[in-house]
């Protein structure tokens, strides 16, 4: 496994729509290890493949010890409404008020490439949603109804913003 390079705002790559995986192989699996490594290392609760520079539909995300690996996911059902404070890995320094669904259905492959579908609400909810958006070329911020700066005591709580 190997810590990449997280892509900042600013860089064009994240708001490139990502191609979906074709086949699972060596270098899928490497991809998943290494975002999953790049995700732990930085505190994030997800990371989309083009947030580490490649344009792939590809997710890791981990909430309340749950991880979730998923390649070529699709939002199939919503429900609700509800506004979270969100962060993100490529958007350091910032926050913002996002309104997503208060539940989510999400159906993808798992890394052995076999169809699965998680659901989640809550905070796992906005997680997939927010995720999901940068494979799309969307960041929070195109989103948030107000993006501000984020002061060190919201840095220290770590339940203020989801960092993805």
């Amino acid at each position: 496994m190997a810590l990449r390079k997280i892509r900042q705002q600013g860089d064009d790559i994240l708001h490139k729509k990502a191609k979906p995986v074709k086949e699972i192989n060596a270098g899928t699996l490497q991809l998943l290890d290494d975002m999953l490594e790049t995700m732990d290392a930085n505190d994030g609760l997800g990371l989309a493949a083009p947030q580490v520079g490649v344009l792939r539909r590809i997710v890791v995300i981990r909430v309340e010890d749950a991880l979730f690996e998923l390649i070529n996911p699709e939002i199939i059902e919503t429900e609700g409404e509800q506004r979270r404070n969100e962060g993100c890995l490529s958007v350091p320094g910032k926050s913002g008020t996002v309104i997503r669904p208060q539940r989510v259905a999400v159906k993808a492959l798992n890394r052995q490439g076999e169809t699965v579908t998680v659901e989640g609400t809550e905070l796992l909810a906005v997680a997939f949603c927010h995720e999901l958006d940068h494979l799309e070329g969307v960041l929070f911020t195109d989103k948030a109804l107000e993006v501000h700066d984020v002061t060190a005591e919201e840095e220290e709580d770590e339940d203020s913003a989801e960092k993805a």
